[in-house]
Parts: C-alpha cells; structure tokens; sequence
C-alpha cells in the first residue's frame, strides 16, 4: 500500500515514453494548442536511441546499389530535430550504410535537443516516473496512474499516447498484443563506445562502409573457433563525432540456453544485461588484438540499457505486412514513409533485405488499437508483421510516427471525434502542411 496522497492532474494529451516518437507527439500536440504531459522513466528523453545508444538517425535516405550522394526521402518533425543536433555539434555528417546512408548523433546533443524543443513547445514533462495502470472506463482509456518518487498521480486524459516501445498501455489496458515470430523477437544488443582509436588507420584498413567487410567477420568466425565469446559476426562500426570514437553495434546477446530474450519478460531484460556487458569485453578484446586503428582503445561506456529492437507489437486497424515493405507499397491514408530495409536481427548473421530507389508507406490504422478508445500508440509497437517491423521501428519513421499522432490527437481533440473516427487522409494532408512533404 503506498500512504503518500495521490494528486489529480488533467490534461489533453498524455503521452507515455520520451522516445523520437513521444517527443514529436508531445511537441506537435502542444504547438497546436493543447495541454501535454509527458511521462519518461528516465531523467531523459531518447528512448532506444539515447538509453539504448543505438547512435544513428537510421531511415532518412533512399538505398541504391552504388549510392554515391545521399537523397533524403524523409521530412517534417525530424528535420527540426536534426537542426537542433547540428546546431550543438552532436550529428555527424552521413555515413555510408551498405547501400544507403546514415547518422551518427552524440546522446548528450539529443537529451539536450530534446528539451529544448519540449520546452519551447510548452510540454510538461515528467522524468522518473512509471505509468503503473490505466484509467479505463469499459472501452474508454480516460489516462493512468502514475508512479513518481513522491506520489503517485491520478492522470486524466481526452487522449493518451502509447510510445512506450513496448505497448505497456496497450498491455496494461488488457487490449491485444503480440510479440514476434511465434513469441520468439529480435534479439537485443548492447551497444558500447570505443575510444582511444585512431580513425585515419581504422577507415584505410577497413573501408568507409559502416557495415564491417567480409574480412572482418572472417576474423571474428576465426576468433569463435579459438573460443572467444564472439556470437555476432557481420558487425556494425561508426566513426563518432568525437575524436578517436567508434559507435560499436556488434553483440547479440542470447539467454543461457541459446534462445533470444524478451525483454518485457523481467527474467530475459536482467540476464540481457548481465550478459550484454559480459559480451562488449569480448569483443572489444578482440578489437583490440585484431583490428587495425584500434589497438590502444578503450571503453568508454555502454547503453544505458540493453538496446531493444522487438517486443510487444500493438493489434491495430491496419497491420504492415511483410509484403508491403518489399513490394514499396503506398496507401492513401499513409502518414509516413520508410526507405530502410528489413533488418532482420537473429542468428550470427542479422538479415538486411534492401528496398532499392524507392519506399513504402505506413498506414494511419497502424496506430489505432482495433478495440479500445481515447488511445493511440507507436513507435517501435506499430501494429506489423514480423519482418515488417525489422525495417518500420527506426529512427526517422518514430519521429514521423510521433509528428503524426500528434496531429491526429489534435484533430480528433478539436473535432470530438475517437482516433478510429478520424480519417487518415486527413492526418497525412495536416503532415504536409507541416512539411512532412508525403507527396512530393
């Protein structure tokens, strides 16, 4: 029992979880005049990107088979976002990426950018806090009960916002998720620092290409027959915008009996870190022993937290099938767009799929649950299959997750209506008056 008073707080929006997509949920909602609170666990905003360390501002850039100049397929919310990293020197220029381009951003710049753009926009936000439980009225979620080291607070809503990541309103409130393949999700990595390294040797010896060569996973196939603890072979490695930095995506962190985590099981999120640490020695170990530019490196940190790629998926109106992303398919009431391809992480090998000079769009009922009202969710918890969602959960598609629920909790406000009452086309017409440029 918990004796502390429970304070009542009303507002228009709530919005859960400060990830790319809560924070431009929460910012285009309160531009247009509502009142916004958001809810982060931790004392940041950044989500997988920040607490995780995943680094990269991934899904901005059209792939092609020899891509030689970056085009940018993505816009609206993110490309303010992205001023604000340049404008603190925390985003590196683009950076080859197989056969596209990505980003590389300095967490502290995204905290810092985070907060200003919340701040300025007029958003309440709340760190350090955990929604615990929902208010639900028969269908209705009226907002939640939230956890805070002084009290808890009784959240009233018109509208809330699942950008948890994990769809832990959605799971609270009881409505259908899924996770996976049959249960079994994309397995978690935990990303670290590499300091200490000298960059010029680094990129003659080994290409500018982020994704490691075949002679480096030759290597780490070589170390794993001596029996260094090395499951992951095809590897990622970006230069940082600090001096002598490599951005390390390298480990896959499996369950002692060799089965992938789940880390909304609390068991799997606490092995996976133990062993995600465990696995960065390793492998910086062996960087240091076998990679050219890297002999005297350190490390400098890890994530926060383990990086999560997969959890609960939401059941919404529309599902993003498999089929859509390979095929590029476009729907009339699409409200984001996506270039990057599947990205499939399991086994010593993550699978890459590509979507060559083209793209394929997310539809609006992606994000409304197919039964429960005043609710909205997104983010990395989109309502999609499997393989669908190993290309949809990036970066620059939350941020355009969130600009769009955002705008979609505006209208629906404005106009009295339930998400499921509000067409999608009408949410992608408000996204390219904002500058999403859906139709260009």
């Amino acid at each position: 029992m918990d004796a502390r008073p429970v304070e009542r707080v009303e507002v228009d929006l709530l919005v859960v979880g400060g990830g790319a997509t809560g924070v431009a949920a929460a910012c285009t909602a309160a531009r247009a005049g509502l009142r916004v609170l958001l809810v982060e666990r931790y004392g940041f905003c950044g989500g997988g990107a920040v607490a995780g360390l995943s680094g990269t501002v991934c899904g901005l850039y059209e792939a092609e088979d020899l891509p030689r100049t970056p085009r940018q397929l993505v816009h609206g919310f993110v490309d303010e976002f992205i001023a604000q990293m340049e404008g603190r020197g925390g985003l590196g220029p683009p950076l080859r990426y197989g056969k596209t381009f990505t980003r590389v951003h300095e967490p502290l710049a995204w905290r810092e950018s985070a907060d200003a753009l919340l701040a300025e926009a007029g958003v309440r936000v709340l760190y350090h806090a955990l929604c615990t439980e929902v208010q639900r009225n028969g269908d209705l979620i009226e907002g939640a009960i939230v956890w805070t080291k002084s009290g808890r607070l009784d959240v009233r809503a018109r509208l809330s916002i699942d950008a948890s990541g994990d769809a832990d309103l959605l799971a609270l409130a009881g409505l259908r998720t899924s996770c996976g393949a049959d249960g079994v999700v994309q397995n978690p990595t935990m990303i670290f620092r590499l300091q200490g390294v000298d960059i010029p040797r680094f990129l003659a010896a080994h290409g500018s290409d982020t994704i490691m060569p075949a002679a480096v996973s030759a290597l780490i196939v070589e170390a794993q027959g001596a029996g260094q603890d090395l499951p992951r072979s095809k590897i990622w490695l970006f230069p940082t915008t600090r001096p002598g930095e490599l951005l390390c995506n390298c480990t896959r962190i499996r369950a002692a009996d060799g089965r992938e985590l789940n880390v909304v099981q609390g068991s799997d999120f606490s092995e996976a870190e133990v062993q995600g640490r465990l696995q960065v020695r390793a492998y910086a170990r062996f960087f240091r022993e076998r990679l050219a530019g890297c002999e005297h490196s350190w490390v400098n940190d890890t994530g926060v937290q383990v990086g999560v790629r997969q959890t609960r998926q939401g059941a919404g109106l529309a599902v993003l099938r498999n089929a859509d992303v390979v095929a590029g398919r476009k729907f009339a009431d699409g409200i984001a767009r996506s270039p990057w391809p599947i990205e499939l992480h399991a086994g010593d090998r993550p699978r890459v799929e590509w979507l060559l000079n083209d793209y394929y769009e997310v539809p609006y009922g992606c994000f409304v649950p197919e039964r429960g009202e005043g609710l909205l969710f997104g983010g990395r918890c989109l309502s999609g299959e499997h393989e669908a969602v190993a290309s949809a959960r990036v970066t620059a598609q939350c941020f355009g997750y969130g600009q769009a629920l955002g705008v979609a909790a505006t209208l629906a406000t404005r106009d009295g209506l339930q998400p499921r009452e509000l067409p999608g086309q009408a949410v992608r017409e408000a996204l390219n008056r904002l500058g999403a440029r859906l139709d260009d």
